[in-house]
């Protein structure tokens, strides 16, 4: 199933972008100073697929930057709390075995032992 949807996504994906790249493959001058308009610091020309598809990959990249610095306390949350639960189950696994060996030891000693689920039974 998941193969069936990945190539329903990727396979019309692909089609856009190699038509996107025939259509557009004359090149364009991008300049990149906004005072001289005839005779630019800063300029280059490139095919404008190229000029598009680095601007879409670019905005991907920075979107998904952008969402995973914002859900850096969720994730940091997510962090202290499997660190507390870990801690909380090795100090359950710690009384066990400590009342585990008060049960032992009573037993043998004569003293008397708090029930358990072992001994409740």
């Amino acid at each position: 199933m998941k193969t069936l949807i990945r190539i329903l996504i990727i396979l019309p994906l692909t089609v856009v972008i190699v038509l996107l790249s025939v259509a557009n493959r004359t090149p364009v001058q991008v300049s990149l100073d906004p005072f001289s308009g005839a005779a630019p610091l800063v300029a280059f020309s490139a095919p404008l697929f190229v000029i598009i598809l680095t601007a879409v990959a670019v905005g991907v990249l920075l979107g998904g930057f952008a969402v995973w610095w914002s859900q850096g306390y969720y994730r940091r949350a997510a962090r202290l709390r499997a660190r507390e639960l870990d801690r909380v189950k090795a100090e359950a696994t710690a009384r066990q075995a400590g009342s585990a060996q008060a049960a032992g030891g009573a037993s043998s000693g004569g003293a008397l032992a708090l029930p358990t689920h072992a001994n409740a039974r």
